[in-house]
């Protein structure tokens, strides 16, 4: 039997960043995958990033992880959503040919030293002593591993809906994993069912695009890795289309037709990204929807229409897509349809993202209930570098709340569990003025550094720039002016008598940096990506001095760690519904005990007060 350090099933985005983390670590990792041609595959959209999407992508880019850089060579149009509003919102994201993106990240993986790929189905797990110690394939031979990567997408127990066909799949053209799934079962993990579902890929040379309204990218894209300088691709124009009263009603006369309004489908999908027939019956005084109409490569003449993801019958989604301007000649290359799949409860996870019943086995990606390749990545990144810090007899590493969008999400994931597929949004960061996309690299990459998980190219490039920001920074704060030499240099500011920093003048909204080298030349010199990023920490650098009390007593409370064997019935006054919930969930520390649905300051104080007792036995 082969025996490996790190054993990652599923070659998708949280596989691929996983068995990439694990092996930078010093880890032997397997990456075991159905078809090493599926590695990297986009299933969906060939996008990247978005509104708090681009963060993780960022996140992931400054530990080194591989989706960022992967992005910026396949990407075919950068755009920065909210661009208008503050740094701390904006998100970037990328239409990426999907050809060159899998290519890519096969290279990615193929190059990585530590890691060899595995073709093969996993259809058993070796356990002892409710340890996972390896997994067995379907031709029967047996991988031993100390730590074990689960990450299975949409495949467990996958089925397919196109109206009233249903079929088992993990995704159009691939079959799902049953045996595997039979075999969780034994486990006693807590199992939901969720969807999720793509629109019909429409051939782009049957498309009238002079009809439709362009959307260019940004003249200046910005990219996704700190290491990228610029594009390598030639960049497209994606297409805008509507809905409107005609297809509307195409859609209304044939819901009973769709698998989800027919009763086909169990699971539940994504509120905040419905299908077309959820958007006419919950937005039923919408008189149309926008279409994105973006290509999905430089040579494939394939388009995703992005806004109507639907499970309809394949006449009916022809009928509905050709009553839209521009579209009235077009040809369905690929049906759009539903998928519905197993997933396991995240809430029976840790922070590392083991399970914690099981020792040895880490989940990531769509079987935590999560939907999107950015959430999938982040969080085989996450489990990747655990299972190898756990197989190589190191300490775990934890990415906390205020630290990164990573470790919101992970929180999240583990204190409240899902109720629906769970995405990455901004609004879900209560620190997301320090979580900015810019200062990714700043807040992760010395974690990194100190885990050993980067390149020396990565840590020279990011010692580099900090020496940058540390000198233009000492000199931005070195010297105060007066208000009438502020004014003389064309600022505005109250004649009050104070005296102020060039950097102090880069907090005001309308200040750039090139208005302060009128105080001090000697700021020439520094570099354009120095410049901005320092506007960008002195807009905020007030906000974020306030927010640091916040932040402080989080990291207090997350420092209060409460026992996994901790007895919540045994908390007099602590009500029974409380200390089910608590039970269920097994919070690691007060922090996230906090956040609990139906906690209370009073039980808070409760459970505090019973920890300091249990600290106070265990010293005497």
């Amino acid at each position: 039997m082969k025996h490996f350090d790190v054993i990652v099933i599923g070659g998708g985005h949280a596989g691929s960043e996983a068995a990439h983390a694990a092996a930078r670590m010093g880890a032997r990792t397997a990456l075991v995958t159905m078809s090493k041609s599926g590695i990297g595959v986009m299933s969906c959209n060939p996008a990247i990033g978005g509104l708090g999407k681009g963060h993780l992508v960022r996140e992931i880019d400054a530990m080194d992880g591989v989706m960022g850089r992967v992005a910026d060579k396949a990407g075919i149009q950068f755009r920065l959503l909210n661009r208008r509003k503050g740094p701390a919102v904006q998100g970037p994201r990328a239409q990426a040919d999907r050809k060159i993106y899998q290519t890519e990240m096969l290279k990615e993986i193929e190059q990585q030293p530590n890691l060899e790929i595995v073709e093969g189905e996993v259809v058993d797990f070796v356990v002892e002593d409710r340890h996972v110690t390896g997994v067995v394939l379907t031709n029967g031979e047996g991988l031993a591993g100390n730590a074990i990567v689960l990450t299975t997408g949409t495949f467990l127990r996958g089925v397919i809906h196109i109206g009233d066909i249903s079929r088992s799949g993990g995704r159009m053209g691939d079959k799902a994993s049953v045996k595997l799934a039979e075999r969780i079962d034994s486990f006693n993990l807590p199992l939901g069912r969720l969807k999720t579902g793509t629109p019909p890929r429409l051939d782009g040379r049957t498309i009238d695009w002079d009809l439709l309204e362009s959307q260019p990218g940004d003249d200046e894209p910005t990219l996704f890795s700190f290491l990228s300088k610029g594009t390598s691709t030639p960049q497209v124009t994606c297409g805008i289309t509507h809905t409107n009263a005609e297809t509307h009603q195409i859609i209304r006369e044939n819901l009973s037709r769709s698998a989800m309004y027919g009763g086909k489908i169990e699971g539940i999908g994504p509120r905040y990204c419905p299908s077309i027939e959820d958007k006419v019956v919950r937005f039923a005084d919408k008189e149309s929807h926008q279409v994105f109409l973006e290509p999905e490569g430089l040579d494939d003449h394939t388009v995703y229409p992005n806004g109507i993801s639907t499970s309809l019958p394949a006449d009916v989604q022809l009928a509905y897509v050709r009553s839209m301007i521009g579209l009235s000649n077009v040809e369905i290359i690929q049906p759009g349809y539903a998928i519905e799949y197993d997933y396991i409860d995240p809430r029976a996870l840790d922070l590392t993202l083991k399970v914690k019943s099981l020792g040895g086995l880490f989940l990531a990606g769509q079987i935590n209930g999560t939907t999107g390749y950015e959430e999938a990545a982040a969080q085989g990144l996450v489990a990747g570098l655990n299972a190898a810090l756990l197989a190589l007899g190191r300490e775990p590493v934890i990415f906390t709340r205020s630290q990164s969008y990573i470790g919101v999400m992970i929180d999240d994931l583990t204190t409240r569990g899902v109720s629906e597929p769970y995405r990455m949004f901004t609004s879900r960061a209560e620190f997301r003025l320090s979580l900015r996309a810019d200062n990714a690299d700043q807040r992760l990459t010395p974690l990194a550094m100190s885990l050993g998980c980067i390149s020396s190219e990565r840590a020279e490039s990011y010692l580099n720039k900090a020496d940058r920001l540390i000198d233009a920074m000492a000199r931005l704060k070195g010297t105060r002016y007066s208000p009438r030499l502020i004014e003389k240099a064309g600022i505005k500011v109250s004649q009050d008598g104070a005296k102020r920093t060039a950097y102090e003048l880069l907090s005001f909204p309308d200040v750039k940096f090139e208005q302060v080298l009128t105080l001090d030349a000697s700021l020439e010199n520094v570099d354009a990506d120095v410049r901005r990023q320092v506007e960008r920490d002195a807009l905020y650098a007030n906000y974020i001095e306030r927010q640091q009390r916040d932040i402080d007593l989080l990291r207090k409370d997350e420092a209060h760690q409460i026992p996994v064997e901790f007895d919540y019935a045994s908390v007099e006054g602590l009500s029974n519904e409380l200390s089910s919930k608590l039970q269920r969930s097994l919070p690691e520390n007060l922090a996230q005990a906090a956040r609990i649905d139906g906690m209370t300051p009073s039980a808070l104080t409760l459970l505090l007060s019973h920890l300091k007792r249990g600290t106070k036995k265990r010293i005497a």
